[in-house]
């Protein structure tokens, strides 16, 4: 297993998106937590790199950055994720919402169980946390929902854009909940980052779309999750949390076949359980960009993912994207962008030399 035996690389942990089914290895620090609160999923980002650089050293390699391969990676990435989410929105279109996250879920159980257990055989499934695996797993199962039900009633772009503001709700909870020093600069960048989900969401006169309400719950649900995890990082085995999650993810999305199934056609089919693997191999490329070049070099690119969901949505549904859409979408980026760039910084202050 990853980590043991050797000295200075334990702690670790996987990192799950749970939204894209994105799963990243990352070294969890005693410091990281001053600030972690910022923008826990960026931040995340940037322990990655660190925990890929000592994996290379593990193995006799030297972490030596090659930023544009990094950066070319980071693209791919993005663009393998918008595909997996257009391909998510064409089903639910076709076959109940149900049934394409019970075959998604199962799909990318079955890429996580190929890259994990012929290293650590069902030994990753030990935990002294059953409880905390499985409140974990329920929660995303429901982010999860919420978002396919939100790309069935809203275009993709939009759904994608809400969903960016994840790390602010997860920066609000850790400020109320756990109590961390806000700021004016982080406290302001957040209001203004709110300011742009509210452009997005372009509430108007009656209420919020039910679209833009399910994509708005997955990005709540999300962010305080992100945060609420953090003690099982510190006591759970990488590979344990990662097909817990998997494991836990499929079984409840079994449950939604009780509420409708179609056979779906061969094409269908392949892209239904095409969708997870598309997942799989993007965390690859985004995996191997942070292992290629440190995470505040390419992790901008990651909001690429945008442009991307705008296209497709353009060239398969038609969806113009709105003014309100534009702007509000990059408020979002930007401000989420702004807070990951002030966590590095004072993550490299803080670290030691």
């Amino acid at each position: 297993m990853p980590g043991q035996g050797h000295a200075g690389f334990s702690p670790e942990k996987y990192v799950t998106d749970e939204t894209y089914g994105i799963i990243a290895q990352a070294k969890l620090t005693a410091r990281s937590g001053a600030v972690w609160g910022m923008d826990d999923r960026t931040a995340e980002k940037r322990q990655t790199a660190a925990a890929a650089g000592a994996i290379d050293r593990k193995f006799g390699k030297g972490r030596n950055d090659d930023v544009p391969r990094g950066i070319i990676c980071m693209v791919v990435a993005t663009i393998l994720f918008a595909a997996a989410s257009a391909a998510s929105k064409w089903l639910v279109g076709l076959y109940p919402v149900g049934e394409v996250l019970c075959l998604r879920s199962f799909a990318s159980l079955a890429a996580g169980a190929a890259m994990i257990l012929p290293v650590s055989g069902l030994s990753a499934f030990v935990t002294h946390r059953p409880r905390d695996h499985l409140a974990r797993g329920l929660s995303q199962s429901i982010s999860q929902l919420c978002l396919l039900l939100a790309f069935s009633l809203m275009p993709l772009a939009g759904a994608v854009a809400i969903n960016f503001s994840a790390p602010l709700f997860a920066a609000l909870v850790s400020i109320v909940w756990l109590r961390e020093p806000a700021g004016y600069v982080r406290g302001s960048a957040l209001v203004i980052g709110f300011l742009g989900v509210l452009i997005v969401t372009n509430p108007g006169s009656n209420s919020l779309t039910l679209g833009a309400l399910f994509a708005l719950t997955n990005a709540v649900m999300y962010g305080t999750v992100t945060v609420a995890v953090r003690g099982m990082t510190r006591t759970e085995s990488a590979n344990t949390l990662v097909l817990w999650q998997l494991a836990v993810l499929a079984f409840f999305h079994s449950f939604l076949l009780l509420f409708g199934w179609r056979w779906p056609t061969p094409s269908d089919a392949a892209m239904l359980f095409g969708s997870g693997f598309i997942n799989a191999i993007g965390q690859w490329f985004w995996t191997k960009a942070l292992q290629l070049a440190p995470a505040p070099a390419v992790t901008p690119f990651y909001y690429l993912m945008l442009v991307w969901a705008l296209m497709f949505g353009f060239f398969i549904w038609g969806d113009v994207p709105s003014a309100s859409l534009l702007v509000g979408s990059a408020i979002v980026v930007m401000t989420g962008l702004f807070l990951f760039l002030r966590e590095a910084r004072l993550q490299r202050r803080l670290a030691p030399r």
